[in-house]
């Protein structure tokens, strides 16, 4: 039986703020921070772990490569302020690109990916543009190979029924007809996956509910959680969560063309 409850909202940025939040404070991620190698892959809800990672701002809107707007999905723009993925070695970072990290990888060192889908048993999947893989493409081979850690922070907006059957009816050459670019499909297993759910429970010791989904005005793809638990974690988590309120929209990357 629950002792307390909050019944809260959070939208998909203040999501982001808080999974990015909770991915810096993983054991194996602070580990890497420390002695290890970390590589952040490009994308919306990566850019919030950068941030955290680095304890600095960035212009995030240059560190998306695929995503969806305006209705439409769309592959890395031609920015010329495109940010490429963070590599840090100990904390620091590297002037490098992913291939050259990965090839120093261990079993301990950390890549931190996110999903275009997340199913409720917490099974993931990316969409893939490029037709040799992109990031995930590139990455995952090594990532399996030498059993490094793969996290992915992913919100609850992205939930759909079944990732396994989804990958089954993608592929980017199989469409007739697409809004943006068509993409196909990667399912990704044993990940550490970061959703809103882990992120309050591992933070705070609660249990989590996803109780409801969307909104209005600014509150698009907003998920509606319960928290239930002792008084004061209860508490603890709800002061956070309303610490959160108020994390900016992102805009549309710099440099997109009409495809």
């Amino acid at each position: 039986m629950y002792s307390e409850r909050a019944f809260i909202v959070l939208t998909p940025y203040e999501s982001r703020r808080l999974i990015a939040k909770a991915v810096a404070q993983l054991p194996v991620v602070k580990a890497a921070l420390t002695n290890g190698w970390i590589v952040v892959a490009t994308g919306t809800s990566t850019g919030y772990v950068a941030e955290e990672l680095l304890g600095s701002k960035m212009i995030k809107e240059n560190f998306i490569s695929g995503h969806i707007t305006v209705g439409e999905t769309w592959s890395t723009p031609d920015n010329p302020d495109f940010i490429f993925p963070i590599v840090l070695h100990k904390g620091v970072r590297q002037d490098i690109r992913t291939e050259k990290a990965l090839e120093q990888f261990s079993d301990t060192d950390v890549f931190i990916k996110g999903a275009n889908a997340v199913d409720s048993n917490f099974n993931t999947a990316i969409f893939m543009a490029n037709d040799a893989g992109g990031t995930i493409g590139s990455a995952i081979g090594s990532l399996y190979a030498r059993g490094a850690r793969l996290i992915m922070p992913v919100g609850l907006e992205k939930m759909v029924p079944n990732v396994t059957e989804a990958v089954k009816h993608c592929g980017n050459k199989s469409y007739k007809y697409t809004t943006g670019t068509p993409a196909g499909m990667m399912p990704i297993v044993n990940a550490t996956v970061i959703t809103e759910i882990q992120a309050v429970s591992t933070m705070f010791d609660v249990r989590v509910y996803h109780v409801g989904s969307g909104g209005i005005a600014g509150s698009e793809g907003a998920v509606t959680l319960v928290l239930e638990g002792e008084p004061a974690k209860v508490e603890k988590a709800f002061q956070f969560i309303q610490s959160l309120k108020g994390e900016k929209p992102l805009l549309r990357p710099n440099g997109i063309q009409k495809q």
